[in-house]
């Protein structure tokens, strides 16, 4: 059962940094890495454009996500997850989030942002609940 993840802090950067220039939309992505033993280990990840019209959801283009896919064959990486923000909101799942997810044992990273401070939460989802995951800052991917 995975209990962690490894997310550099460049990439955590990164993500903050895409949540503040959305900001007061949501911003989103894919997240590649491995698997060793009970954690994720995040080793890059992929901004997307955000296909949804409502400021408050997002929706990954599958067109990225399938380009992703296929750059990925052969690597031994993989898309684990996906990361967005909420503007003005918590660094946890929202209902909304809940409706829409569906893989077993992908990775959410969720980051809470007022457009200045962000706070971002590491979770799976597994058995239709998401559960939260230790996030461990590394120097780098």
């Amino acid at each position: 059962m995975m209990t962690a993840l490894d997310l550099p802090l460049a990439l955590r950067v990164q993500i903050e940094k895409a949540a503040s220039a959305a900001f007061p939309y949501e911003c989103c992505g894919l997240i590649e890495g491995v698997f060793e033993d009970d954690r994720a280990v995040i080793t890059a990840i992929h901004p997307t454009r955000n296909l949804s019209t409502d400021a408050d959801r997002f929706e990954i283009d599958p067109a990225q996500h399938i380009q992703l896919l296929r750059s990925l064959r052969g690597t031994g990486r993989a898309i684990v997850g996906c990361y967005h923000s909420h503007p003005n909101g918590k660094a946890e799942p929202s209902v909304h989030d809940r409706m829409g997810a569906a893989e077993e044992g992908f990775i959410w990273l969720v980051c809470g942002t007022n457009g200045s401070h962000a706070q971002i939460g590491a979770f799976v989802f597994e058995k239709d609940l998401f559960r939260a995951l230790k996030m461990n800052e590394t120097a780098s991917a």
